[in-house]
């Protein structure tokens, strides 16, 4: 952007991207007793291949546009690809779980997964090869203890892997990513029909993969990311035909260590609050049985546009409804999204290169029949 904040400075880029995943994953359960201690065992494995074939011209030189006033259909002359590449990764995780009841109103769960990645590029424009490969064991484990029957206490701790695919802007292969997750909670059965539940959690995460904020078109990995907050949800049937659902959480999202984004800058498109609720009636007798109407709220405070805080996008509030007949196996609805058209954006690859006008008021109509 210029100085003047109307004239924005612009470059293209043309290409083909193709992907292919294929997976297969199959687990076996076993519940048995040893003495008074009942056991749930769960063993599996998963395997997985991941293809990309990537083929750009980035940086192709395009006019710069007024965003107040812009002129589009501007031509662009393309030439030779500058980026052209074949990866494949292969992916192996075997799992195993317990879930032990010590008492009946004591379980512990205890498990851990095993994973094995190798990742082979070619690219072509350098006719050069590059691999890597790691494997990791992440653990999990959990808690479960009700001192009377409708009140659950729990905590929890896990770990997790993630290979990461791509490469950074000078060529680099990106590192697996890293989480540790620590989380404590009580849910809280409040009727037969309706339940709530708070929750406290902590997750920190290494090697997250973000837009590179001087080439947009590629990413870079920030050094580390944690997450901290509450979540309180409720949902059920608060009286016959009455449903409801609602959810509160705030997150504090903070880069804690990198060696080019400021120590303490918030997470991209993460809000510190945000809001959901949800209620349906169904009227229940007489001949509009089957009959029903929803009306919903949903809140996203302001989050940065990027990882760098450059922007700030605004919070917005939007309001949902909907209008449904259910009969047996028939539902037909009318949702309407957004009744007050209120004006909301969208940020996309955590860069403020691209930012999307939010969904505006819009209807849709459903049929469906269910087996």
């Amino acid at each position: 952007m210029e100085g003047d904040n109307r004239t924005l400075n612009r470059d293209g880029s043309v290409g083909e991207q193709y992907y292919n995943y294929y997976l297969l994953d199959t687990n076996l359960l076993s519940k048995f007793k040893t003495g008074t201690i009942e056991h749930q065992l769960l063993a599996g494995f998963s395997l997985s291949r991941n293809t990309s074939d990537l083929s750009f011209e980035f940086g192709i030189p395009a006019a710069p546009v007024d965003i107040f006033n812009p002129v589009y259909d501007q031509t662009l002359v393309a030439g030779d690809r500058n980026s052209s590449s074949f990866t494949t990764r292969d992916i192996l995780g075997i799992y195993l779980q317990n879930q032990i009841a010590l008492s009946q109103n004591f379980k512990l769960l205890l498990g851990g997964r095993f994973d094995s990645f190798s990742e082979r590029r070619t690219d072509r424009l350098t006719n050069t090869e590059s691999s890597q490969s790691d494997t990791a064991f992440s653990p999990r484990v959990g808690i479960v203890y009700q001192p009377i029957q409708p009140i659950s206490l729990y905590a929890s701790y896990s770990r997790s892997f993630a290979p990461t695919i791509g490469t950074a802007a000078s060529g680099e292969i990106f590192e697996p990513e890293r989480g540790t997750q620590y989380e404590i909670g009580v849910k809280a059965d409040l009727t037969e029909r309706l339940s709530a539940t708070l929750a406290f959690f902590d997750l920190t995460r290494s090697n997250v993969t973000t837009t590179d904020p001087v080439n947009p078109n590629f990413s870079v990995q920030t050094g580390e990311q944690r997450s901290r907050g509450v979540e309180f949800d409720i949902g059920g049937e608060v009286l016959p035909g009455w449903n409801i659902t609602a959810g509160y959480s705030y997150t504090d999202a903070k880069v804690t260590e990198d060696n080019s984004i400021p120590v303490g800058n918030r997470l991209f498109n993460t809000p510190e609050h945000s809001f959901n609720l949800w209620t349906t009636y169904r009227l229940q007798t007489g001949s509009l049985k089957g009959f029903g109407f929803g009306l919903g709220l949903y809140y996203l405070g302001d989050r940065p546009i990027d990882t760098a805080n450059t922007i700030e996008l605004p919070s917005f509030l939007r309001t949902d409804a909907a209008i449904f007949y259910e009969q047996d196996q028939f539902r037909a609805a009318l949702n309407f999204r957004n009744i007050f058209d209120i004006e909301n954006y969208v940020s996309r690859f955590g860069s403020s290169d691209f930012v999307q006008i939010g969904t505006p008021f819009t209807v849709q109509g459903t049929l469906s029949w269910r087996f």
